[in-house]
């Protein structure tokens, strides 16, 4: 092998020796409760799947009746020929829904968080974001040559002290955060964000993709939860999620969302998504606004699952929401309870460094609203003999 590669073999070796190593395994059924992964039949405790929308009988014909009309791709750019008719009735159907002026759409969230973030601030602003901020957020603002700097997490206390002393100098500030941590499940101090925003004359965006379809009325999300209607600037959602599908959104005032066409390089450089996607967001979109059955499903069955952890010893965490962290702490047990859960027909993915801080590794569960009760007994009594025989119990 050539020089060139030593850098590279020595470093996957690395993340091998320390317990790293990502292993990415292979869905071979549609997401549902029970998948085939690897030539398995396993229970799926780690899907973002939280409806069960993928397989989404409105969804699934919504996709075919665009994939006939429009074909399989839109053909360009959205800002060139590649904005359909479906593209602009997905961002009118959702801006309604979210109670916000105008909708505009992205190919995926990360594509947002970096579309909107990098276009919203330059050299002479500043920006402030949670120590835990997604890596899509952290992206996004290391694109940028505005100022940055980090608060501890969730603390809007030492947020507001930073502002107070930084961003005095800075034409525009941002404030940045998760709505729901993806790898905690904790809420952000959104209220108190709010105030701090609105005190210091600060724009404040939210990334509220783990929040769409299971927080607030019908599943709308983190600032409805808290009833923050037209005091949040931006909010990221994203469709890959709760919705079912894929793709990513800003919401917030028109003026906002109009600049966005003009200066987000991820929305203008980009091809947009494909109309079987976008019809079917369409369809989950309608079907959340109609129905709040799917989340109070999901809640119940996160709620009884969680307690049932929680009562044969397992660590939680401070998690808020369906999102279940299984605190392990050490890279290999993470793994090796990883893998022996599969052996058990459970899939529960082990979450290690870089994802999390080291020394914080777990199980990082997703609960769905088309699990049955007796999907998750199956899942405990795992859990049960896999954490005896370990001694996590």
């Amino acid at each position: 092998m050539d020089n060139k590669y030593d850098f590279f073999v020595r470093e996957l070796q690395k993340i091998r020796d320390e317990g790293l190593l990502m292993q990415i395994r292979t869905v071979e059924s549609p997401q549902a409760a029970w998948i085939v992964m690897d030539g398995r039949r396993v229970l799926n405790l780690c899907s973002n799947n939280y409806l069960g929308l993928t397989t989404h009988p409105d969804l699934r014909e919504a996709a075919k009746e665009a994939l006939e009309k429009f074909g399989v791709g839109p053909g360009a750019v959205r800002t060139i020929s590649g904005t359909t008719s479906l593209h602009v009735e997905l961002e009118k159907t959702l801006a309604q829904y979210k109670g916000v002026e105008d909708v505009l759409t992205y190919q995926s969230g990360l594509c947002a968080n970096i579309g909107a973030i990098s276009a919203l601030v330059g050299e002479e602003d500043a920006l402030f974001s949670d120590e835990l901020s997604h890596a899509s957020i952290i992206d996004g603002m290391r694109l940028t040559k505005a100022k940055r700097f980090v608060y501890p997490h969730g603390d809007a206390n030492a947020l507001e002290k930073i502002l107070e002393k930084e961003g005095k100098s800075a034409v525009k500030k941002l404030i940045v955060t998760d709505g729901v941590f993806s790898m905690d499940g904790d809420l952000a101090p959104l209220p108190a964000l709010v105030k701090i925003a609105e005190k210091y004359g600060a724009l404040l965006m939210v990334d509220d993709a783990h929040g769409e379809g299971v927080l607030g009325r019908h599943g709308r999300g983190i600032v409805d939860h808290f009833q923050l209607h037209g005091r949040v600037d931006v909010e990221m959602g994203t469709f890959s999620k709760a919705f079912g599908v894929v793709g990513g959104y800003i919401a917030g005032k028109k003026v906002l969302t109009d600049y966005l066409r003009q200066r987000s390089r991820a929305f203008r450089f980009t091809t947009g998504s494909s109309p079987a996607d976008v019809a079917a967001c369409i369809a989950a979109v309608k079907l959340l606004d109609a129905s709040d059955k799917l989340v109070k499903q999901l809640w119940e069955n996160a709620s009884y699952f969680k307690k049932e952890m929680k009562s044969l010893g397992f660590d939680l965490g401070n998690s808020e929401t369906p999102i279940t962290p299984v605190m392990l702490g050490e890279a290999k047990l993470a793994q090796k309870f990883s893998q022996r859960l599969f052996e058990e027909k459970i899939f529960g993915q082990a979450i290690r460094y870089p994802s999390v801080p080291i020394g914080t590794a777990r199980l990082r569960l997703m609960i769905s609203a088309v699990h049955s009760r007796e999907d998750l007994n199956f899942a405990l009594d795992a859990f049960r003999r896999v954490g005896k025989e370990l001694n996590v119990l």
